[in-house]
C-alpha cells in the first residue's frame, strides 16, 4: 500500500499538474499535502481549485497562514509582494479555506502513526527541518514524520523513527528544478523521492506577465 506526500506547490499550476499525472500512475491509497499551496507562482486559484477537487488532505503552511492573515512580518520583500498579490487574487471563500487549513495532521494507516507538519514539530509553520535529530524527533508520537518547508526532499531514519521530506512541487531549492514528491509504502516502510520534469517556461512566463517580481520566474530554472 502507497502513500503519496507533496508540499509546497506555491501557485505553479504546471508543476502541480505534472506531478498529479506521475501520481496517477503510481495510484497511491492517499496523497497528502504538507502545505503551501500558494504563494510565488501566478495560479493561486487554479491550485487551491485542483487540491479541493481532489479531496486531497493538507496541513497548513507558512505562505497559506500569511495569505489568510495578511501577516508577511517573517518574510522578505519578494515572498511579502507574492503574499500581497495573492491576496488580491482569491476571494473571501478562498482565504477561509486557507485559514481553516490544519496546523498538524495525524493519520494511522495499517497500524503505522504518520504525522504531517509544514516545519517541523518543535514549530508547526516556520522551523526548518534540514537535518533531523533524535531530540527532534524523541517525543513525537508517531512512527513516520513528514515535513516540507524547506522545499529539499530526504528520506531520514532517525532512532526508531522515519523521517520525510516531500521537497517542493512548485519551487525546489535543492539545484534540482524538477518536482519532487516522496512515495512512502507503507507495508515495506520504504520511501522514495521521486523528481519530475514540467513546463518551466510557461510557469515562468506567467509569473512574468502577472507583475510579480521576476526573480520568483528566474529561480525556477536553476532549482533555487
Amino acid at each position: 500500500m502507497k502513500l503519496v506526500f507533496i508540499s509546497d506547490i506555491h501557485s505553479n499550476l504546471e508543476a502541480l499538474e505534472a506531478v498529479l499525472k506521475e501520481i496517477e500512475k503510481i495510484g497511491p491509497r492517499e496523497v497528502y499535502c504538507i502545505g503551501d499551496l500558494c504563494g510565488y507562482g501566478a495560479n493561486p486559484k487554479e491550485v487551491i481549485r485542483t487540491v479541493r477537487e481532489l479531496n486531497i488532505p493538507c496541513s497548513m503552511g507558512n505562505h497559506d497562514f500569511a495569505i489568510a492573515t495578511g501577516d508577511t512580518s517573517w518574510f522578505n520583500p519578494y515572498a511579502a509582494e507574492a503574499i500581497e498579490w495573492t491576496r488580491k487574487q482569491l476571494n473571501e471563500e478562498e482565504l477561509s479555506f486557507l485559514s481553516n487549513l490544519k496546523l498538524r495532521m495525524l493519520v494511522t494507516v495499517s497500524g503505522i502513526k504518520i504525522l504531517m507538519v509544514h516545519g517541523s514539530p518543535k514549530d508547526y509553520l516556520y522551523d526548518y527541518l534540514y537535518e533531523p535529530d533524535e531530540e527532534t524527533v524523541r517525543n513525537v508520537e508517531c512512527e513516520v514524520l513528514v515535513v516540507g518547508h524547506t522545499h529539499i526532499p530526504f528520506i531520514r531514519e532517525v532512532g526508531d523513527k522515519i523521517v520525510l521530506n516531500a521537497g517542493s512541487v512548485g519551487q525546489p531549492r535543492d539545484g534540482d528544478p524538477r518536482a519532487s514528491f516522496v512515495v512512502f509504502d507503507v507495508d515495506s516502510k520504504k520511501a522514495e523521492i521521486v523528481r519530475v520534469e514540467y513546463d518551466i517556461d510557461k510557469a515562468a512566463q506567467k509569473i512574468i506577465n502577472s507583475g510579480l517580481p521576476r526573480i520568483l520566474a528566474e529561480r525556477l530554472y536553476e532549482g533555487v
